[in-house]
């Protein structure tokens, strides 16, 4: 029997794990047998929660597929309110080891509860060769690609995951299946890429479909929204601050050109606790 968490950040939804407590081992078989939302409880992915010497706390993050992520941006907001509502680490500023580096986190509490979290990003990668893509140029920015009956510009950057951005007219147009799961498998990326969809509304809103490396559609990504915020500045068609429509929330993109870091603003939320036999 396992005790377990729902929680969800702009409708995007994992399955939490105390493993301080629960200890599960295999982590990636555990993840493919709860996600099934027909079978078992259902997600976009698990996350485990675990003590370490170097931060205040640390997680790791699971596909559906059983792959592993290295960052999640609405994970780990969640992250932040259950180890701080639950006493686990009681600071409201709080540093969080995720398997792309320890990041910053900075909560907004009310009565003990935790309103609003603030995420330090950290700084954008656009090395085609850090990233594993296989590609005649040391960036991928605004490049054409061909993609079944349609052109698509590309944008590809890593701010904690890969992810790889093009701007559309219209994203409720898109059949997001078709072509997100064609530019997530393109043969430049060796270890594939998360898709957004990004419609430009004006330079300090925009709209985003995710599209999820190992998972599909998704109604949020933190850290494609992310990315999504510094293509468009990178492009010249948002500002350094942008806010976020996503099919499940908004979030606020902060990017500061001295410091070169971005920061994500937004909510966390409790939706359910369970125990799984």
């Amino acid at each position: 029997m396992v005790l377990f968490t729902k929680m969800q950040g702009c409708g995007n939804d994992y399955v939490y794990i105390n493993n301080i407590e629960e200890k599960i081992k295999d982590m990636s078989g555990f993840t493919k047998k709860v996600c099934d939302r027909h079978f078992s409880i259902g997600s976009d992915g698990c996350i485990f929660i675990d003590k370490c010497k170097d931060a205040d706390i640390s997680f790791r993050i699971f596909n559906p597929d059983g792959s592993e992520a290295n960052m999640c941006g609405n994970g780990i907001r969640c992250v932040a309110k259950y180890v701080y509502e639950k006493g686990i680490v009681k600071e409201k500023q709080m540093h969080i080891k995720t398997k792309s580096g320890i990041k910053k986190v900075e909560l907004y509490v009310e009565d003990d509860k935790v309103k609003n979290i603030k995420v330090n990003m950290g700084i954008p990668i656009f090395s085609t060769e850090i990233m594993q893509i296989e590609y005649p140029k040391d960036v991928l920015i605004n490049e054409r690609f061909s993609i079944l009956d349609k052109e698509f510009y590309l944008t590809s950057l890593s701010v904690g995951n890969i992810h790889t951005v093009t701007f559309v007219e219209n994203v409720d147009d898109i059949d997001i299946e078709k072509y997100g799961e064609k530019i997530e498998n393109l043969d430049i990326f060796k270890d594939r890429t998360n898709v957004e969809f990004v419609q430009i509304i004006d330079r300090e809103n925009i709209k985003v479909r995710v599209w999820e490396r190992g998972v599909g559609e998704t109604l949020a990504c933190g850290t494609g929204a992310t990315a999504s915020v510094i293509a468009g500045y990178l492009n010249g068609v948002t500002e350094n601050i942008c806010k976020v429509r996503l099919r499940g929330g908004d979030l606020e993109i902060v990017y500061n050109e001295l410091s070169n870091e971005l920061s994500m603003i937004g909510e966390a939320e409790f939706v359910y606790e369970g125990m799984l036999y």
